[in-house]
């Protein structure tokens, strides 16, 4: 596995002062004001706000292949690339949250293009508003292909989530930017998402920036998670790019740093409230461990016509799942927000119409079709594959 350059413990003292200023409002001239929350979402924090239950959602994978691409020009009528009719049908499950986290996986290309598809991604920055309209709050954006377009793409792809005011972590323009986590706020409680990336495909770190984008380094993500803590986080969630592409079941590196960073506390208080997996391109099992939800993979929700390993077409690229959490306020000071329920949305890529769609909305429009039907169970078998329905996972819609 690749290793950061930089070491966990000289940035922990560094990350919780930089989220505190962030939480001040101070920055460095590259994130803008965060922009006014949906109606029914809690203000930014600036005072003291009531606690009360809320909702998060996350889903998996922003990955555009050229057919979809493709689909994107042709729904802004040839002139340009509008990505929001392809995100309408989950737009009702992902707006109506509280709080909502994607994966942007790939980076973005110039405006005008040129822009490329598998195996090295250039997207169309119009993505962005996009996901922004579909009432995403933040995005990941650690992965094996963050360093797809250099440091320009990494660039390019933070400018456009913050002309839109969509927060973004996982990857930095500079030192300071790259060090700090997303801040978001729901339900009184302080939000604060890290992610990092298993590999960025034997691409290099840019000249002179260590920092671009955050490996998987057990004992980084745990100072980080502290310092997020210490510096008045009362939720942490760590998104994670990992896992075995195209296998169901969770590899030993998800199994053994699941554990050890579910396992992670500080005066008996998890130091990690919810882990988020991407990378598989299928849908992979949700599980408690330690008394934390982790989600190993939640498969694509952005993609196109998909080949697996063996370079055969595999729907299984087009299947997801839509992660949907809701925190309840501490009993008692000190004490962690609780996840009093869990849920996962079956999700599905028609690539034909060029539409991401609710399983289950799209049966109760055409009860029986086979390929949805055969989708949702899928789905449904890989999610709790683990056990999960015992600690009380349910299938929402």
């Amino acid at each position: 596995m690749q290793q950061p350059t930089q070491r966990a413990r000289g940035r922990a003292a560094a990350a919780a002062a930089l989220l505190l200023a962030a939480t001040a409002g101070c920055g460095d001239g590259h994130r803008p004001a965060p922009a006014p929350p949906h109606p029914q979402r809690s203000p930014a924090s600036g005072g003291a706000v009531a606690q009360r239950p809320f909702t998060l959602v996350a889903t998996g994978d922003v990955l555009p292949h050229d057919s979809t691409i493709e689909r994107a020009n042709s729904d802004a009528g040839g002139r340009g690339y509008n990505f929001r009719p392809m995100l309408a049908g989950v737009r009702p499950i992902i707006s109506r949250a509280d709080l909502a986290i994607c994966h942007m996986e790939t980076v973005y290309g110039p405006d005008e293009g040129p822009f490329t598809g598998y195996p090295a991604f250039k997207s169309p920055p119009q993505i962005a508003a996009a996901l922004k309209d579909t009432g995403y709050d933040s995005c990941s954006t650690a992965s094996n292909h963050t360093l797809d377009d250099g440091a320009d793409g990494v660039a390019r792809t933070l400018k456009a989530f913050d002309k839109v005011g969509l927060r973004h972590t996982g990857s930095g323009r500079t030192a300071q930017e790259s060090a700090r986590p997303a801040l978001l706020s729901a339900g009184g409680a302080k939000v604060a998402q890290l992610a990092y990336t298993y590999d960025t495909n034997d691409h290099p770190m840019p000249d002179g920036q260590p920092w671009a984008v955050h490996l998987i380094d057990q004992k980084k993500i745990i100072a980080d998670a502290r310092a997020a803590r210490a510096a008045g986080a009362d939720i942490v969630v760590v998104s994670v790019h990992w896992g075995t592409e195209w296998q169901t079941e969770p590899d030993e590196q998800q199994l053994t740093l699941g554990k050890a960073l579910t396992a992670s506390n500080t005066g008996g208080r998890p130091d990690i409230d919810l882990i988020l997996g991407t990378h598989a391109h299928i849908p992979q099992p949700y599980e408690k461990v330690n008394g934390t939800w982790i989600v190993y993979g939640e498969g694509d929700q952005i993609a196109g016509e998909m080949f697996n390993e063996t370079d055969a077409r595999d729907d299984r690229g087009n299947m997801s799942s839509i992660a949907r959490f809701t925190f309840a306020p501490p009993v008692k000071p000190g004490a962690r927000w609780e996840v009093t329920k869990a849920e996962f949305v079956p999700q599905w890529i028609d690539v034909d119409l060029g539409r991401v769609m609710s399983l289950p909305d799209a049966l109760a429009k055409a009860p029986g079709r086979d390929e949805y039907t055969v989708a949702q169970e899928h789905i449904k078998e890989a999610v709790l594959s683990r056990g999960a329905a015992k600690d009380g996972l349910t299938m929402g819609r």
